[in-house]
Parts: C-alpha cells; structure tokens; sequence
C-alpha cells in the first residue's frame, strides 16, 4: 500500500462530523476522469495547472516532478519546499462561490516536503465557466496529512463561501489537529484563521476536541462565523497505573469572527481557542 493511499485513509477516518451551513460533499473523482459538463476536460488537465508534467504511469497512479512556485496560505514562516517527486491517484474536489462567481477547487496532498516537518498541499483555484484557467494555488499544509474537510465549505454571503481544510498527525494516543478557515477574494485565498485541536485516547479515558462552524448573518459583506470546539473527556472503565478515571466532562469554546470593513479582514472577539491551543500544548 503506497503512502499517498495511507494518507488518504487515515485522512478518511478521522473526518470531523460537526457541521452546519449549506452541505457539500467532498468528492474524491480519479484524475483521468472527465470534469462533469466539461466532457473535454479532465481532472488531469487541471490537476497539470499545478503540477505541468503529471502523467499516469502503468499502474494508473499519476506521478510527476515539481509544481509551480506558490506561497503558503499562512505566510513566508511557513514556507517548505515541494518534494522533489509527486505521486496521486485522485484529488479532493469541491465546487464554491467567490465573489458571486462558480469557481472549482483541488486538493492536491503531495506528501512529505524536504525541509519542513508540515508536508506540502496544494489548494487550487479554478474558473471553469469556460476555457479552465488556474486562478491561485496555495500550499495549505500546517501538518503532515492535508485534506479538505467534509463537506468543505461554509456559506458566508448569497455568492461566497468560506472553505475549511484540516491538517493533522498522530500517534498510538495523541491526534494534533490543524484547521485552516479560508476565503477567496478577488480569486484569490485568503487565511482567515487556524483552529488547533488535541486528543488523547488514555487508558484512564478519551479526551476529543470537535470543531463546528456556524455562519451568522450580520448586516456585514460576508457573515459572522461563529467557531465551537467541544472539548469532551469520556472516562474509560478500569484505572491504569494507579490512576483513576476522570469524571466525564463537556465544555465549549466558542470565537465569532466578524468582518471589518475598515480593516478588510475578519477580527475575532476573543482569545478564547488560542488559550484552548496554549493549554493544549502543555499536554503535548
């Protein structure tokens, strides 16, 4: 089994659940295969936008060498070079609205980058209305497995949707989780902010932090979005090491981002997750 396959199931099965807005699934179409409504289209055609010499191999898995130059979502301090080869079988595929506008995105997770422990994953930008055209690519890897979430996007306005991705790692017991919010303006991404999460599966209990989106119509150009991790424990049944199950618990954390005119950009109103993150890693 490749790695890139390993990613994507490990991907698959730590999919947050919570959501609310207008559903979309995520769809996962092999690259060879025809973009609906563009019978002369493909997948690949796009997916070579960004990576120019991708080509199926006699496996029928898609391999290629380096994609275009881009910057990171979250800026230069993220920056990490693309792996030197790039191996897919299929991309994850979502349809949004950006400025009132369709537009079409794609995943590409590359797998690991050479000089940085977060991997690397495109985020592609599509105008598919008429002859396709690459409008921004991204790379959106804060983690080592890269994905969008599912479904992906978030209404923010009649004609604009926010698209969440998630990058994460784990171990035997411990899951770090990285969700990137973004929105696109003037076809163009842009990072609204990073919700960071934590669990631990123990022998005492399992401990889970689930993020859920809400967007909140507010007189503004783009809606509130209101961001909810619950942050459960569930004690386990026996004690281990001499240590007792903790009670079981639930809280809620909850950051409603607004949209500033002035500033042109979104402003939360609290610090509320980034203290969740600061408590997060003293139990790293």
């Amino acid at each position: 089994m490749t790695f890139s396959l390993l990613r994507f199931i490990f991907a698959c099965l730590l999919l947050p659940c919570l959501w609310t807005g207008r559903a979309e699934a995520v769809s996962l179409p092999e690259l060879g295969s025809a973009v609906p409504g563009h019978g002369d289209v493909t997948y690949l055609d796009l997916a070579r936008m960004v990576i120019p010499d991708l080509a199926a191999d006699k496996d029928g898995f898609f391999r290629g060498s380096m994609p275009i130059e881009m910057r990171h979502i979250a800026g230069p301090d993220y920056d990490g070079s693309p792996p030197a080869t790039s191996g897919l079988s299929n991309a994850g595929v979502l349809g949004i609205k950006a400025g009132g506008k369709e537009r079409l995105t794609m995943l590409f997770d590359l797998g690991d980058s050479p000089d940085s422990a977060e991997g690397y994953a495109v985020l592609a930008l599509y105008d598919i209305t008429g002859k396709p055209a690459l409008l921004d690519a991204v790379n959106v890897a804060v983690d080592r497995i890269t994905y969008l979430r599912d479904p992906g996007k978030l209404p923010i306005g009649p004609g604009d949707d926010a698209i969440i991705s998630m990058s994460m790692h784990f171990n035997s017991s411990q899951g770090y989780g990285i969700t990137p919010l973004i929105m696109v303006r003037s076809d163009r991404f842009e990072l609204i902010d990073m919700i960071y999460t934590f669990d631990e599966n123990l022998c005492t209990n399992r401990r889970t932090q689930n993020a859920a989106f809400q967007a909140i119509a507010d007189g503004q150009p783009y809606a509130a979005i209101k961001v909810t991790v619950t942050d459960a424990t569930v004690p386990g049944e026996e004690s281990c090491d001499g240590q007792q199950p903790p009670a079981a618990s639930s809280r809620d954390i909850s950051v409603t981002y607004h949209w500033d005119k002035n500033a042109s950009h979104y402003v939360k109103d609290s610090d509320a997750l980034d203290r969740l993150a600061d408590e997060n890693a003293k139990r790293f």
